[in-house]
């Protein structure tokens, strides 16, 4: 009788599982997705990278949330200040002579010379009030900025893209450079195949690069021109890659960043 009981109990057991064994199991499936949603971290721009601790460098961003991944150069050294890089040039070996659409989504390589896109730009400029650092050196290694502590494209468009993605700067600091950029503001962003300047000359075309051109006179900014070497620059001074300070004197450039820095919005 006793070993009928022992054999039932024995074949019990075996049939149901080992119910502690079965509680940890379903314990430990329960804990993981708690785990990874805990270790997600989707920066929304530079600002979210340096908060971790980290130093300038290539990441990846997250301004239209977890499903669009978005590479980027953060710098974290200009002014001791976090910047988000949308505009990288150093040596020409990107073409910035680039269609509509092209502009719209960004080209390059978030470790070399690229644009961020206008969209992705639009995007983080809705995401908070931003600022707007322009940094560049000229062929003599003189290095000047212009900053403006408020940034944003198109910000009151339902459709940015309509809209031109018009820009918007105030709050102008100097840093060498001058006020150049305030003249272009409330213009649309133009390129070769998509001429929204009201000029007579087609800007973006003439000048091999797409920008915000105003009417008067194309740019004194174009800094998404063609790149000019060192020979071509003393032949075509007005035709390319250069800044034109107050004084009308054009610097030639070597190289530029345009970046944008978040003040207020989402942590």
């Amino acid at each position: 009788m006793r070993i009928l009981l022992l054999s039932l109990v024995y074949h019990t057991y075996m049939s149901f599982g080992n119910p502690s064994k079965g509680l940890t199991k379903s314990l430990h499936k329960a804990k993981t997705p708690q785990s990874s949603v805990k270790d997600r971290w989707y920066p929304l721009d530079c600002q979210d990278v340096w908060k971790r601790g980290f130093l300038s460098g290539e990441y990846t961003i997250y301004p239209e949330g977890s499903y669009n991944p978005l590479p980027v150069y953060c710098d974290i050294t200009s002014n001791r200040r976090v910047w988000t890089v949308f505009q990288n040039r150093f040596d020409g070996s990107v073409d910035f002579n680039q269609n509509w659409q092209t502009y719209k989504k960004g080209f390059g390589n978030a470790n070399g010379e690229y644009w961020l896109g206008l969209q992705n730009i639009y995007r983080l400029t809705m995401q908070g009030r931003y600022e707007l650092m322009l940094e560049m050196e000229n062929m003599n290694g003189l290095r000047v900025y212009a900053q403006y502590q408020n940034f944003s494209l198109s910000p009151h468009a339902l459709n940015a893209e309509s809209d031109g993605y018009k820009l918007h700067v105030d709050g102008f600091i100097d840093g060498g450079a001058g006020d150049i950029l305030s003249a272009h503001v409330g213009q649309m962003f133009s390129t070769y195949d998509k001429d929204e300047e009201e000029h007579i000359q087609n800007c973006a075309e003439y000048y091999g690069g797409g920008f915000w051109y105003e009417s008067l006179g194309c740019a004194n900014t174009p800094l998404n021109a063609r790149y000019m070497s060192d020979d071509s620059a003393g032949t075509q001074p007005f035709v390319g890659f250069s800044w034109s300070n107050d004084n009308g004197l054009p610097l030639i450039l070597r190289s530029s960043q345009m970046k944008m820095r978040r003040l207020q919005g989402k942590n």
